[in-house]
Parts: structure tokens; C-alpha cells; sequence
């Protein structure tokens, strides 16, 4: 194996790796690599994204995640962190991690074969592998089958699950602070995971492979069935004309039973709506809270829309969106409902802007200024800390959150156009 030259970004033969993170340049791998590799354990990043890996080399994390630069540039400062494309340096590795997940299609139907096509392309370079971990989510069976699949294959590998539960952007704090759920088909092979994982969790907690694989569909469904709830609530409170934000405050002050009902907001991102939906192709479609769930989330923005509709004249708007990322303080676009209102508006409004702090990515995304100037309405659709005290220099603001501190109502006029109602 080869440690990644500085010159070509391909490897040489000096130190063997304990890990290979496949996928290793993504949201999951990357910050586990780092993680492992602050340990002292040499570890192997593997990812067919070249432009990624490219970036990485020089020592800069390609996207927003907290604590991981310093750790990035020791790893590779010590020749802990090696990169790589090619499939032949996975061969001899004991320990291959995969972070490739189950996505699902238009149909919202589990993608297996994400998966499958993944593990095939490896099946070759498994040579020395003693273990293979899979850490992403993946449809409740997956491991079984896996274990059965490079058995059937002639590969006599133990397989593990242990599924990442931290949130993007805190990864490297949180995989060092909260217990690691291990499974293995075998009890070797959850051993083996424990292990392995004990080098950087404080606790371990055991379970079956089927068992993980529900905790980590369960942890994510009841995420995104909370925010259902809390943008419910939302809708029929301002539909009744009473601003949720308030109700919120009042039910919440010094009352703790209340404590965990969140605010209104976009409920998205890659996992949360994902992950519901694989639970739901599970069960048949019986899942009914999820299905109940998704409409509500993914509705809220038509709703919005509907009302804003309601108390202007939409194709006379300009209307500037503040925040395209699918969470706070984040660089992550994937799964934004802040996309999909966008796209909804353009059939509706005079013309719609973008602009978020943190997202380098879209080639649309005007200056802060360029928005608020220009704009006739603003919609907060992401509540980013720099937005907090902002000034919106007399323009009205949708700002479903409460972010702002103005209330989550829809407000009645636009003070910087005359629009005839």
C-alpha cells in the first residue's frame, strides 16, 4: 500500500493499513478515518471521488464538519491518513469499514443494489480482510445477506454491523462522546467490532445485526416524526391566526414534559426522510406515522406557498429565499426542501433568490445583500446563526422557525412594493 504522494495523488509501498473507510471521502467516512487515525491506527480513505480525495491531500476538509482540519492535517502530518482510488490498495487491509448506504428511488423503494454493486466492486481486492463493517444505514436484513453473499462468493470474512448516530457536522466530537451500538453475524465478528470501537467510544452496546438495524431506522423515523408534529402544530396554529412560536414558549417555560417538542421548520437532509421510508418498505407501507410524517414535512412547503398566495399577488413578488443548505449552520444541500421550494416558487413568483452563507456549490446563490436588496418578500429557510440579529431592512419575512424573533405568523403587507390585492 502506498502512502498518497504529494505530486500524483496515487500510493508506494511502505506501510501496511489497519482500516480501509470505502467512501471514506464522504459526510460518514471521513471523520471516522480521522477519528481512527488520531488513535494511531493507519488508515486507508478509499472513495472514487477524485476531486474530493484531491482536497483532502492538501488538508482541507471539504465540507463543514467541526474539530476535523487540525485532526485532518495531523493524520496527515503523520502519515496516519493514506488516499486512494484504486481498489488494489484495499487488498491486505484487516478491517474494511463501508459507508455506503441504502438510498431509496422515486418510488421511495430501498435501492439494494447501491449496496450490492458496491461490495462486487471490492470482492477482488478483499484479500487479508478479516472483517468488513458495514456503518451506514441499510435496509433491516442487509448484514445477513452480506454475510451470505461473500460466503457464497468464497470470501470467509466476518461481517459487522455498526451504524453511525451523530450529526453532520459534529461527527468528530460526537463519535468520541456517545456509545457505539456494535452487531456481528458471528460472536467473533462482534468481538472483533467492539474491539475496534472501543478505541474511540466511551461504551459499547451490543446488539443483534437485525436489532441495530432498527435502532438506527427507529432513531432516525422518530426524529422525523417529532418535527411532523411540531410543523402540524405549525399549520393549524396559523391557519386559526395564532402564532406557534408563542404557544411553543408558553407550553416549554419551566414545564419539562414539554421539553422535546420542536420548533416549526424544513425537516430534510439525506437521512430523516430516508430512513422513514426504508421502515415503511419494511413494513409493507403499514408504517402509517411515517407515510403521516412525510406528507406533513414534505407539504409544509406547498403550504406555504398556498399562504403566502393567499395575502400577495405571487407573480408580482420577488421573492428572496435565505438559506439553501437542509440544515442550520451547514454546507449540505442534499434532500434541502429549501431546493424544493425554490422550485415550486419559480412557477409562481415574478422571480426567486437565493443566498446562503455556508454553500459553494450552486452558481445561483446571490450576496446576502444582493437578496435583501432586490427582494419584495424573504423567506427564512434556513435558520444559520448569522442570520439571528439580521436586518431585513424593512422587507417582510416568513420566518416559520421563530429564528428572528418575530413571531412565526405570515406577515399581512409588503411594505417596499405596492401590490393590489
Amino acid at each position: 500500500m502506498t502512502k498518497l504522494s504529494a505530486k500524483t495523488g496515487l500510493a508506494s509501498a511502505d506501510r501496511r493499513q489497519d482500516i480501509c473507510v470505502v467512501g471514506g471521502a464522504g459526510h460518514v467516512g471521513l471523520p471516522l478515518a480521522i477519528v481512527f487515525a488520531s488513535q494511531g491506527l493507519q488508515v486507508l480513505v478509499y472513495d472514487l471521488n477524485g476531486p474530493a480525495l484531491e482536497i483532502i491531500r492538501q488538508g482541507i476538509v471539504p465540507f463543514m464538519e467541526e474539530g476535523a482540519q487540525p485532526l485532518l492535517k495531523q493524520a496527515l502530518g503523520n502519515g496516519l491518513l493514506s488516499l486512494s482510488s484504486d481498489p488494489t490498495d484495499i487488498a491486505g487491509t484487516p478491517t474494511v469499514i463501508i459507508t455506503i448506504g441504502t438510498p431509496v428511488d422515486e418510488f421511495l423503494n430501498p435501492m439494494l443494489k447501491v449496496v450490492k454493486e458496491c461490495v462486487d466492486n471490492l470482492l477482488a481486492h478483499l484479500s487479508g480482510a478479516r472483517l468488513i463493517i458495514l456503518r451506514s444505514t441499510v435496509y433491516p436484513g442487509t448484514t445477513d445477506w452480506l454475510d451470505k453473499y461473500l460466503k457464497a462468493n468464497g470470501k470467509n470474512v466476518k461481517v459487522a454491523f455498526c451504524p453511525e448516530r451523530v450529526v453532520q457536522g459534529h461527527a468528530i466530537a460526537e463519535l468520541q462522546q456517545f456509545p457505539q451500538i456494535v452487531s456481528g453475524t458471528t460472536a467473533e465478528a462482534e468481538c472483533e467490532a467492539a474491539r475496534l470501537f472501543d478505541m474511540i467510544a466511551p461504551e459499547v452496546v451490543r446488539l443483534s445485526p437485525m436489532e441495530a438495524e432498527f435502532g438506527k431506522l427507529f432513531s432516525n423515523a422518530y426524529r422525523y416524526i417529532q418535527f411532523a408534529v411540531a410543523n402540524q402544530f405549525y399549520m393549524i396554529t396559523n391557519s386559526a391566526g395564532v402564532d406557534y412560536a408563542r404557544v411553543l414558549e408558553g407550553i416549554k417555560r419551566n414545564y419539562s414534559r414539554a421539553r422535546d417538542i420542536p420548533s416549526a421548520g424544513f425537516a430534510a437532509g439525506p437521512c430523516l426522510f430516508k430512513d422513514t421510508m426504508q421502515l415503511a418498505a419494511f413494513s409493507n407501507n403499514q408504517f402509517t406515522l411515517g407515510h403521516a410524517a412525510m406528507l406533513v414535512n414534505e407539504g409544509l412547503v406547498l403550504y406555504l406557498i398556498d399562504e403566502i398566495s393567499n395575502k400577495y399577488k405571487l407573480h408580482q413578488c420577488t421573492v428572496g429565499l435565505l438559506g439553501t443548505a437542509f440544515k442550520a449552520n451547514s454546507d449540505d444541500t442534499r434532500s434541502s426542501l429549501s431546493i424544493k421550494l425554490k422550485k415550486a416558487l419559480k412557477f409562481r413568483a415574478k422571480e426567486v433568490l437565493t443566498t446562503d452563507p455556508y454553500v459553494t456549490t450552486d452558481p445561483d446563490l446571490l450576496t446576502l445583500e444582493e437578496v435583501l436588496a432586490k427582494s419584495d418578500l424573504l423567506i427564512l429557510c434556513v435558520p444559520h446563526t448569522s442570520y439571528r440579529n439580521l436586518d431585513t431592512k424593512g422587507k417582510p419575512i416568513v420566518d416559520i422557525w421563530g429564528h428572528l424573533g418575530q413571531g412565526t405568523l405570515i406577515p399581512n403587507t409588503v411594505l417596499s412594493i405596492e401590490i393590489d390585492r
